[in-house]
């Protein structure tokens, strides 16, 4: 009789210590359905993935959450919405978006984009841009009569902004007169180019310059010395613009490998 009271005494405490530690594993009971907590902890770790801390006001709302999906959940599996072919679909689609985003996120993690190649990648830039920055304005019409005629005109006194508003082919610049702002000669094609770079500061060209987009009547402003961006501030963009570089290889070489019939 007393071995059968120690073993029930027993039972008591064994269950008496489960049942906190089952509830403690669940967020909340739902028409008598568990919602473990791993559901908000999957749900927190999603939000920090994006940035945002996970503040204790934070975890409240995401238990809220987590129940009210519980609550939708059994709503619309009650409806038969789970079943449908609709739904199958979808869910292939969504297991497929997350896949390939896990695929992606484990590459990157294991090819990461170092400080060496983003300083290498700064330096070619500033090779290729470094030299003189030149501040033109240019008139662009289709014809070349047209063309010599503002030249003409300009010579005798007209004035070369307000004639690049009315007669410029140019959107880009027409509004403002013509003005192109500070740039390398190598943004343009090779004879807009040419003939920019061999105006003296302050003189138009006095032939019409051919491209193939027309007639143009170039006059340089001014000349500087290049401002490239420093370094630090540009970082963060080349980093990106390296890892793109480095994921769109990586699905070039898995499209090569696959085996398409």
């Amino acid at each position: 009789m007393k071995l059968k009271l120690i073993s029930a005494l027993a039972t008591i405490v064994v269950l008496g210590t489960a049942a906190p530690l089952a509830s403690a594993q669940n967020v909340a009971i739902v028409n008598g359905k568990a919602v473990p907590t791993s559901r908000m902890d999957a749900l927190a770790q999603q939000i920090s993935r994006t940035g945002r801390p996970v503040t204790p006001e934070m975890q409240a709302q995401i238990k809220d959450e987590v129940i009210a999906r519980e609550i939708f959940i059994q709503e619309a599996q009650k409806q038969g919405i789970d079943a449908t072919e609709d739904f199958k679909v979808q869910m292939e689609l969504a297991r497929q978006t997350i896949l390939i985003r896990e695929l992606f996120g484990n590459h990157q993690k294991a090819n990461p984009v170092s400080d060496a190649e983003i300083k290498a990648e700064y330096d070619k830039f500033a090779a290729a841009n470094s030299g003189k920055e030149y501040h033109a304005r240019h008139i662009l019409v289709e014809k070349e009569d047209q063309a010599k005629a503002i030249i003409a005109q300009i010579k005798k006194g007209g004035k070369f902004e307000e004639i690049a508003k009315k007669s410029s082919k140019d959107p880009g610049s027409a509004a403002k007169g013509g003005d192109l702002d500070w740039a390398n000669p190598g943004n343009y094609v090779a004879e807009f180019s040419e003939a920019l770079t061999k105006l003296a500061k302050g003189k138009m060209t006095e032939t019409p310059v051919k491209t193939q987009f027309g007639y143009h009547i170039i006059r340089l402003d001014d000349v500087r010395d290049a401002q490239l961006p420093k370094f630090d501030d540009v970082k963060p963009q080349i980093a990106q613009q390296l890892l793109q570089q480095k994921m769109g290889k990586y699905q070039e070489e898995l499209r090569a490998a696959a085996k398409v019939e």
